[in-house]
């Protein structure tokens, strides 16, 4: 199946920029041949090596890169294909046969590289800050206005980003936040492994609460081990708990749950346990629970969750993926309703798995203002 795969990815790219007519000088029909081949052999052995039991961050690093920019060349590849064949129907500019298929390979070529530059710099940024209020029916007017940060899939990983990291907690700390969250995939790695690149989260202020939860990465790398470093990083792990703020007279539930992958994990005590989350927890107050995928929203909905703040998702990542994620996921990005009463935000997120590439999806830092009343919630937003 995994070759099937590999070679779905290579043909498309291959036949054209190699085949389809280019009739390209024999030296350059091999070179590129030999390339796409050594990859389709290489890259299995490499993931391996590089997300496998081994973490060597150099593999990782070249399988991931790899992997994005056959992915982007597919796409361009599959759009370049058929814009050749209208061209073929059309008999555009009496150009044909080989001069026609190497127009389309260089112009396939050229949109990849660009597309590969800025979506290597769109990921290695710091993420614009979106700004969006959030209106709470059931939120008192002594929390109206509460500014909540939402950080998701920072995923620090083989390429060290401590640098970065220092720079985004940075940019959270100049939000002035009363509520930070982290929405889970932390990290790609053990905490010893990317001790460095998490420190930075030590330093993030937030007047009220920092909240995390588990992602489902962290569950191939330690998730009670993340758990333990978030809360020596003065962070609150909400492991299916929550914690209570006030502000103004008001109160506020901050309701956590593991990742909908963590039974599944067979780590003791870990799967996503809304019911244990809530325990306690008075029902006339509203909720903002922190869930990492999407796709939990409809437990979120029947217990009458107001607000529901998941990542995951990564907004699709690179063009045209956000399609496949929509299968597994009900949201890709950005604010919706479900049911009578909750809210779900779903982060583009704020770093990048894998391919170190964002193409048509920017990462971004979230500032949610709670509004107390019924008013209507943007829909999607802004940077």
């Amino acid at each position: 199946m995994i070759v099937l795969v590999l070679l779905v990815l290579c043909l498309p790219p291959w036949w054209t920029l190699f085949g389809s007519g280019t009739d390209w000088p024999l030296p350059v029909f091999v070179v590129g041949t030999v390339v796409f081949a050594c990859w389709l052999v290489s890259f299995p052995f490499l993931m391996v090596a590089g997300h496998g039991p081994r973490r060597d961050d150099r593999a990782a690093r070249v399988a991931d890169t790899s992997l994005g920019t056959v992915w982007v060349l597919f796409t361009w590849s599959v759009l370049g294909s058929l814009v050749h064949l209208v061209l073929i129907g059309l008999g555009v500019g009496g150009v044909g046969g080989a001069d026609r298929a190497r127009i389309v390979a260089l112009a396939v070529a050229a949109v990849s590289a660009g597309l590969l530059a800025w979506g290597h710099y769109e990921a290695m940024r710091v993420p614009r800050v979106a700004r969006l209020d959030v209106h709470l029916p059931r939120l008192g007017r002594g929390l109206d206005g509460t500014r909540v940060v939402v950080l998701a899939d920072t995923h620090y990983g083989p390429i060290d980003r401590a640098a970065w990291s220092a720079r985004v907690a940075e940019a959270v700390n100049a939000l002035d936040a009363d509520v930070v969250v982290h929405a889970g995939d932390i990290a790609d790695g053990t905490p010893v492994q990317r001790r460095e690149q998490s420190a930075p989260l030590g330093t993030i202020r937030s007047r009220l609460a920092k909240v995390y939860v588990t992602g489902n990465h962290e569950y191939s790398s330690e998730a009670q081990g993340w758990l333990d470093r978030m809360a020596e990083l003065g962070w609150e792990p909400l492991h299916n708990r929550h914690v209570v703020v006030q502000r103004g007279g008001d109160a506020l539930v901050l309701a956590g749950v593991d990742d909908v992958t963590a039974e599944s994990s067979g780590l003791a005590g870990h799967r996503a346990n809304l019911l244990g989350a809530l325990a306690g927890a008075d029902p006339a107050r509203p909720v903002l629970l922190v869930a990492h995928q999407p796709k939990y929203v409809p437990q979120a909905a029947a217990a009458g969750i107001d607000l529901q703040v998941s990542g995951h998702t990564h907004g699709g990542q690179i063009w045209p993926f956000n399609f496949l994620v929509r299968i597994d996921q009900p949201v890709v990005h950005g604010l919706s309703r479900h049911g009578e009463r909750t809210q779900l935000y779903t982060s583009r997120g704020t770093g990048f798995w894998g391919p170190p590439f964002r193409v048509f999806a920017p990462s971004e830092i979230t500032l949610l203002t709670l509004r107390s009343g019924n008013g209507d919630s943007d829909g999607a937003a802004t940077a």
